[in-house]
């Protein structure tokens, strides 16, 4: 069998397994490791089921990963999610649709820290839906500008997939995290915006509340200055080239983990509660990253990434065409995959294509995670809306699925501005370098 034919069965099979319950990690762990056996036989493909997954998950870089969870984690013990928004309320809460613009930059700036987008829009869902609608929001507003802050997690550094997508292209981490501080604020942009329109066209949907006085606007700062000034060491210190990511997510721990005794939110057992969690975590990514590893390995035997540079360069498809052709498959792919899935399954495949048209690897990995960023946010598998309703509860789906449309829409014109001027994405890592 051609490659076509032995990927299109791999595909298929990995569809059927994730259609019968099997969870996404051990069907491509089950349909890569088949697929390879079928390749090349039975001895290598067992060679590589045992050896990748110890090879994978002790590479030195990877230790990033446990560190900035555990860092998120800490930050979200010491509630700093009520303090960013209550800065943020104080400084927009006055306009019409502030208290969904501050939602907006609190997620930003929980995102920061966390790295997350599930937990950016359950704790956000938390702390923000109460206030909006103690004022009147209506719940689309409400429970859109949360659902898409949360987004902000996998792209804000530091992020998760972005140190996977570093690793799998042998892309600098640093540089990638750089790149996605000025994509990142300008999503806040777009969001705030979004949520403005929203309010002109319908002002009953976002009433302004109170605004608050100096005194109120700085005491509310002075409560997340600490965590501000640990975000600007971690991603400081990479910029300046003071630590390698790996070392800043240590000191991103050991910070957040100052943060949360001073704010006397840690005890024995919150603590082991704490590690345990991240531990977790971790655990499921890096189960996640090896069942990809191994599929992204059978995909390459079979020769796909290869035949479909060979069908770009034959049909004559523009550079411009083929990223356009791709974004839309993410687009697709996004209804019925979540992120992280998503950037394992096609990065392998796309990313010797995206080198052969001549595009910078750190501009693609910010594009990707852009595009992938949707699919927390459309039907039927956004998993931010359905964090969202089962957060709040007393909120149905249609609401939520109406309230996300416009962010939808800021999302589409944020992604088509920064593939039309790459520049946006490349400034902060050319000035790096």
């Amino acid at each position: 069998m051609g490659a076509w034919e032995l990927s299109l069965i791999g595909f298929g099979a990995l569809l059927v397994l994730m259609a019968l319950g099997m969870p996404i990690a051990f069907a491509m762990l089950i349909a890569g490791t088949a697929g390879t056996f079928a390749i090349v036989g039975l001895k290598p493909a067992l060679g590589m089921l045992g050896q990748l997954p110890v090879s994978t998950t002790t590479q030195f870089e990877l230790s990033v990963v446990p560190m900035f969870v555990l860092m998120g984690v800490f930050v979200g013990r010491a509630r700093m999610s009520e303090d960013l928004y209550a800065a943020c309320y104080a400084f927009l809460g006055h306009r019409r649709g502030g208290l969904a613009m501050a939602t907006v930059m609190a997620c930003g700036g929980f995102s920061a820290v966390s790295g997350s987008s599930l937990a950016t829009a359950a704790t956000m869902g938390k702390v923000a839906m109460p206030s909006m609608r103690q004022y009147g929001y209506a719940d689309s507003l409400a429970s859109g500008s949360i659902a898409a802050g949360g987004t902000l997690g996998i792209l804000i550094p530091p992020s998760v997939i972005l140190v996977l997508y570093g690793i799998m292209t042998s892309t600098d981490i640093g540089l990638l995290f750089i790149a996605g501080v000025l994509p990142g604020i300008i999503a806040i942009v777009f969001y705030i915006a979004a949520v403005g329109i929203v309010s002109w066209l319908n002002p009953e949907a976002g009433p302004p509340a109170e605004r608050s006085d100096m005194a109120t606007r700085v005491r509310t700062l002075s409560r997340i200055l600490a965590i501000m000034i640990l975000f600007l060491v971690v991603i400081g210190g990479i910029y300046l080239g003071v630590f390698t990511p790996t070392e800043a997510g240590g000191v991103g721990a050991f910070g957040a983990f100052l943060f949360a005794l001073w704010r006397r939110a840690l005890t024995w057992e919150t603590f082991l509660e704490s590690v345990t969690e991240a531990a977790r975590t971790t655990a499921v990514l890096f189960i996640v990253l090896v069942g990809a590893l191994i599929f992204r390995n059978f995909i390459n035997l079979a020769g796909l990434p290869n035949e479909l540079q060979d069908v770009i360069l034959q049909v004559g498809v523009s550079p411009i065409g083929a990223i356009v052709v791709m974004l839309l498959i993410y687009l697709i792919l996004g209804c019925f995959l979540e992120s992280l899935s998503m950037v394992l399954l096609t990065v392998p495949i796309f990313f010797p294509i995206i080198v052969s048209l001549g595009f910078d690897p750190i501009w693609f990995g910010i594009i990707v995670v852009m595009v992938t960023e949707l699919s927390l946010i459309t039907p039927p598998v956004g998993l931010n809306l359905f964090i969202i309703k089962g957060t709040v509860g007393n909120i149905s789906l249609q609401t939520i699925y109406k309230g996300i449309v416009p962010f939808v829409a800021a999302d589409i014109v944020r992604l088509a501005v920064l593939v039309a001027f790459p520049g946006l994405v490349l400034l902060l890592p050319a000035l790096a370098r």
